[in-house]
């Protein structure tokens, strides 16, 4: 009796998700197509060129001593710190100094008003809510220049306390204490925390600051490092409030005297990319440190359920 022979099992393709076939016809080719490859390699050399083209001559131009202004390269010719020495002579590190308390001191403050105020957002109701979201959205479509003249009014003239502050550091760090937008993404992570955990905690005996500080701050950490992200990049980038609420040159800080740096034509362009290359360095730190809480912070609600 012969033994029946079974026949192979063809291999089963895999089905490609409608995920893919969205990111390989974005840009109109086939999925499939020979020339894909080819097509992406361009796209993305032209990208690189774009974003990193800049800063890559920023980098170059800060270690690169060339007495020709016009003269910029992506490799340098002449390695030195002169630059530096020259933009120190200006002053520069006491304006990056200035720059790094504001930033600093003023998003710890910003962060713990975003804390508390997205909190009572989230899990508070009371009268007049809608009416105070609201006025946090407003802000947001405010540009500085609109603000600029009202925000000097009021640092010289605190209403009820009658004081100045125009000429002191708080001035600065006073208008940037609080943000909308950290404020906002803290109440929308914060309101889709499951409420069963907080009443597991509230049975427990624990009041609504500890409930705050050690079960939902934990568990918006995530959103935490978007507001630090955000919050020390729009500190840091200030450049008309110190104008405004400054009244010496000495309280400035490193955006401001970039500006004197680039008018100083006796500086160079050399002097004007180290300066750069300073007030690049602090935004690059705190991204690459908090990139993952970016991450997931900047997803969770896609993945949520």
């Amino acid at each position: 009796m012969s033994t029946p022979v079974s026949s192979p099992i063809p291999k089963r393709r895999r089905r490609q998700s409608s995920v893919e076939g969205t990111l390989d016809t974005a840009f109109g080719w086939a999925v499939g197509d020979q020339k894909t490859l080819l097509v992406r390699g361009i796209m993305c050399a032209i990208l690189l060129f774009v974003f990193a083209g800049p800063i890559m001559t920023i980098i170059v131009g800060a270690f690169d001593f060339n007495t020709d202004p016009t003269a910029l390269t992506l490799w340098p010719h002449n390695p030195s710190l002169e630059n530096f020495r020259v933009a120190a002579g200006r002053g520069i590190w006491s304006y990056f100094g200035n720059s790094l308390f504001i930033a600093g001191f003023g998003l710890l403050i910003q962060i713990s008003v975003a804390v508390t105020a997205g909190y009572a957002l989230a899990r508070r109701k009371f009268y007049g809510q809608t009416v105070v979201l609201g006025i946090f959205l407003a802000t947001m479509m405010l540009p500085e220049e609109v603000v600029a003249v009202p925000l000097a009014v009021v640092l010289g003239d605190l209403p009820l306390l009658g004081i100045s502050l125009r000429g002191t550091i708080f001035a600065i760090i006073l208008p940037v204490a609080a943000s909308a937008f950290s404020i906002l993404v803290m109440a929308a992570f914060m309101r889709d925390i499951p409420e069963e955990i907080i009443e597991a905690a509230r049975i427990d005996g624990a009041s609504e600051f500890r409930i705050l500080v050690q079960v939902i701050l934990p568990m918006s950490l995530p959103a935490l490092g978007v507001v630090a992200i955000f919050g020390f990049n729009g500190i840091w980038d200030q450049y008309l409030l110190p104008l405004v609420a400054a009244n010496r040159t000495e309280d400035y800080t490193i955006t401001v005297i970039l500006r004197s740096l680039r008018a100083d034509v006796e500086v160079g362009t050399g002097a004007l990319l180290a300066g750069a290359f300073l007030a690049l360095i602090p935004s690059l730190i705190v991204y690459l440190l908090l990139q993952k809480s970016l991450v997931r912070g900047m997803t969770s609600g896609a993945i949520k359920g």
